[in-house]
This record gives structure tokens, sequence and C-alpha cells, in this order.
């Protein structure tokens, strides 16, 4: 097991790495490509619908409902089913926060308004929770995986392809710059990863009876 030195080095060397290629899609990738994309994104404007965060947050909070009700019940939840908890708990927590504080910090606009003539520009403490980065969407999914990442190492390969494939989704509907998914997962793979982290310490802590 990796000393937590260890692991808050290789986090750090990865947020720099992240903040880089985030940076460098944000000057030189996103116009581009969503000039490159635009015609395509009306072929999946039905998934908007289906998976938008409205829709993805409701059932998340149903789910952890549900288990809270079940652990009252029947006085415990399976070790899955605590996870499925805590992943909900955690994305529905770190959305609420890119939302109400990082989107109106940055101030991005979003690519329909960029497509419209607004400028693709950080307008900061402009920002509203309609704006566009760090991708909502992509805080969501990651902080969802990055719980099961923690605590269940066989789902890393898995998860981490159907991040790329939701990332690649979001900026291929126009929904999303590139810059805003590879920041949004970052942050949202790293909240899940800590409250994953955090709950296998409580878990350990309360085995031992710390």
């Amino acid at each position: 097991m990796k000393s937590f030195s260890a692991v808050v080095r290789i986090w750090f060397l990865s947020l720099i790495a992240c903040a880089a290629a985030s940076a460098l899609a944000f000057a030189e990738l996103d116009v581009p490509l969503v000039h490159r994309l635009w015609g395509v994104g009306r072929h999946l404007s039905s998934l908007s619908a289906t998976f938008g965060a409205t829709v993805i947050l409701t059932l998340e909070a149903a789910v952890v409902l549900s288990l809270l009700i079940t652990r009252l019940v029947r006085g415990h939840l399976s070790r899955f089913a605590e996870a499925l908890a805590i992943a909900c708990a955690a994305s529905i927590c770190a959305y609420g926060i890119n939302d109400q504080v990082l989107k109106p910090f940055f101030g991005v606009p979003p690519p329909l308004l960029v497509m419209r003539g607004a400028k693709h520009a950080l307008n900061i403490g402009m920002g509203v929770a309609a704006s566009c980065f760090p991708s909502g969407h992509m805080v969501l999914a990651g902080a969802f995986a990055g719980v099961f990442m923690r605590l269940y190492r066989v789902s890393i390969r898995p998860l981490s392809g159907l991040l790329l494939l939701a990332a690649a989704l979001l900026v291929v509907g126009g929904w999303h710059f590139l810059s805003d998914v590879i920041s949004g997962a970052f942050l949202g793979v790293s909240a899940g990863l800590l409250a994953g982290e955090g709950w296998t310490v409580h878990m350990i802590d309360s085995r031992y009876g710390a």
C-alpha cells in the first residue's frame, strides 16, 4: 500500500498534468473541435433529455434514500450497497460544488453561445451554473466512478473506458469543450477517490474500535 505522502505526490503530479492538458485544449483545440463537430451534435440531441443532470441527480437521490430506508429497516447493508450509497452521495455533492462554485468562478460560456458569437474565454467571477467549465456531467460521473475505483480496484479499467466514452459524447455532441471534460473528469474522480478513501478509513476505525 502506498504511503499517504506518495499518494499526495501522485495526485499533485496528476493535477499538474491535467491543468496543462486543459490549458492546451482551451487555447488550441476547444473552438476548432466545436466548429468541426457542431453538425454532428444534432443527431445526439435526444441524449440530453435521457442523460440530463437533473435526471441523473434524481436517480442518485432516489438510490440514496432507498438504501437509507433499507439500512433503517434491516439494520445493515451489503458492502456493495454501501459503496453505491457513498458513490451517489459523492456524485451529488461534487456536482453541487462544481455548479455553484467553480462554474460561476471561471465563467466560461458554453459551446452554443460561442457558436453564436460569444468569446471563448475565462470570465472570472462572472459565470453562472449554466457555464461550462468544468463539465458538470463529468464531475457527476467521475465522482461516482472514483468511489468504485477506490473500493473495487478491478473496476478501474472498465470505468475509465466509460468515462472516456462519456467525455467523447459530450464533446462530439457539442455540449462541452475538450477542456471542460478534462477538468471535470479530474475533479470528479478526485472527489470520488477521496470519498472512497474516507469511507475505507471509517470502516477500518469502526472495525478496530478506534
